[in-house]
């Protein structure tokens, strides 16, 4: 349990947050939200130690424990991958090392004995003896295999140390935990894994994190920071969402009546508690929205992008005829002998356990590199919008996002081109920005309105969410859930697979698999785990 009285602060004149009264209690998970440099993680770290409020305190229960998940992946490189985890439990290591340093002792007194004796009892009182295996189940869950455990963390990749990390956090089941984008490099079979081990965690949880299907899967509660403040809503992150649009209709509708807008707003509620109730969705399992106040219920201030898709053509029946195609990378392969063809509506998402095989097939399909083998076609009617994974070569120039934004449009005005970067929310003197110096978030929203303005049916994207915030993720997946047109596409967001597309193609060393299928039908079928272990297979 952690108690917050009174907490804010501020930089300069800016303030993030001020008077700050809140609870977090055992067996809730609550999920933190915010417009970037809102503060979600400042707030984290003021909680962990790192950064001091400028007023205020927080408190947690007698003798309670907190962990951290550590951003910094070289601090323990000098550590075993086991040593790493186990000092994540500070008491526990603790002990163990002043253990370890007693019984090598060569006048071991009497004394000493009485010391190690009171170190045994806490030892095993803290299911010490069980230490070892519960860190070995733990990174096994996080796919961090058997014999790895003893090497040394300066010998472990970027993502396996991501999963050590996260591991280390998790750790001997700490009263408060505390997590800061616990999902980004974990894969689908991971972040599922996680997602059930939180949701049955017993204790109190504080995430943030920009992925909304595990913000679903998983927060019982929503912390909203807004306004300057910080407000606690029951509820996942959908709930709040459409809780918070449903308000700002409501506030722009000043002709209705109150009794009506709390008639619309119970029914909302009651629909939405029925929906989790029968949800695959870990949350079902909790009663988030049992002590639900409609009062609770506040529109937000946020603002989304315009992203708006409008084809200039109708697709054809051709779309894409894909043969033979072939990819490998160091002489690794990526994929090989690949055949499909795109049909008329497919809004397919491509996969792979390497995640360079989807970056190398939409190189290929759009003339940036060549396979080993195999051809593709695309059909005379498609036109196409194409958003790299990484888009570095397209701010190298000494420009202003007009001036950057123009050098891709027939239309050169600057009414038209201010309207696209308006619509990304560049507007004032924002849009005479140096193109060089933009944020990953600030470049990606320029990419998408260079996007807009090609006009395509057929768009193919390369993780679209990665560096945009909540807002302009949320925007992004709306209209390509009603985008007439064809889209190919690779994501690490569950929400954004699930609600856009119909058909899963898998790029694999051994062929491609092909469904059309539901997303979370493919992830969960035992058959299709068969099937792709076989494809995997050397």
């Amino acid at each position: 349990m952690i108690t917050v009285s009174n907490l804010g602060i501020q930089f300069g004149k800016r303030v993030l947050f001020q008077d700050v009264n809140l609870k977090f209690t055992n067996g809730n998970c609550y999920g933190i939200i915010g417009a970037n440099g809102a503060g979600k993680s400042t707030f984290l770290k003021i909680l962990s130690g790192e950064k001091d409020a400028t007023q205020g305190s927080f408190s947690m229960g007698p003798n309670e424990r907190m962990s951290v998940l550590s951003q910094d992946h070289f601090a323990f490189d000098d550590q075993t991958v086991m040593n790493t985890v186990l000092q994540g439990h500070t008491v526990l290591w603790n002990i163990m090392q002043e253990k370890d340093a007693l019984y090598a002792k060569e006048d071991f007194s009497d004394a000493d004995g009485i010391r190690a004796s009171e170190l045994e009892e806490r030892f095993a009182e803290l299911e010490g003896w069980n230490a070892e295996s519960d860190v070995a189940m733990l990174l096994g869950g996080l796919g961090i295999a058997e014999d790895l455990h003893y090497q040394l963390m300066g010998n472990m990749s970027g993502k396996q140390k991501v999963r050590i990390l996260l591991a280390r956090a998790l750790f001997g089941n700490p009263d408060n935990l505390l997590l800061d984008e616990p999902t980004n490099d974990l894969d689908i079979d991971t972040v599922m894994w996680l997602e059930n081990y939180l949701a049955n965690f017993d204790n109190t949880v504080l995430v943030v994190s920009h992925d909304r299907h595990f913000l679903d899967s998983v927060c019982t509660h929503i912390i909203d920071i807004d306004y300057g403040k910080i407000n606690l809503f029951a509820g996942n992150y959908t709930f709040w969402y459409e809780s918070s649009q449903l308000a700002s209709r409501q506030q722009a509708q000043q002709n209705k009546k109150a009794e009506e807008k709390k008639k619309e707003l119970e029914e909302f509620i009651r629909r939405f508690s029925a929906n989790v109730a029968k949800s695959k969705q870990t949350t079902s399992r909790k009663k988030m929205l049992e002590k639900l106040n409609i009062e609770e219920i506040k529109p937000s201030s946020r603002r989304y992008p315009g992203i708006i898709f409008t084809p200039s053509r109708e697709p054809g029946n051709k779309i894409l005829e894909v043969s033979g195609l072939s990819a490998s990378i160091e002489g690794k392969t990526l994929f090989s002998n690949v055949n499909f063809n795109v049909e008329k509506d497919d809004k397919v998402v491509f996969l792979s356990k390497d995640p360079r095989a989807m970056t190398a097939f939409f190189e290929i399909i759009n003339d940036y590199a060549q396979p080993d083998s195999g051809t593709f076609s695309w059909g005379q009617t498609i036109t196409t919008a194409y958003l790299p994974l990484d888009n570095s070569d397209y701010f190298k120039d000494d420009v202003n996002l007009v001036d950057w934004l123009t050098q891709f449009s027939d239309d050169t005005s600057e009414i038209y081109i201010k309207g696209f970067l308006g619509k990304m929310l560049f507007s004032g003197e924002e849009v005479l920005k140096n193109a060089k110096v933009l944020s990953g978030g600030e470049k990606m929203r320029c990419m998408i309105a260079r996007m807009m303005m090609k006009e395509a049916n057929c768009l193919v994207l390369d993780s679209p969410t990665n560096h945009l915030d909540l807002e302009s993720i949320q925007a992004f997946n709306n209209t390509l859930k009603v985008l007439k047109g064809n889209v190919l596409m690779a994501s690490h967001d569950h929400e954004f697979i699930q609600t856009v597309c119909n058909r899963i193609i898998e790029l694999t060393p051994n062929g491609a698999i092909d469904k059309m299928m539901d997303y979370d039908d493919y992830i969960t079928s035992e058959d299709i785990k068969a099937l792709r272990e076989k494809m995997y297979a050397k």
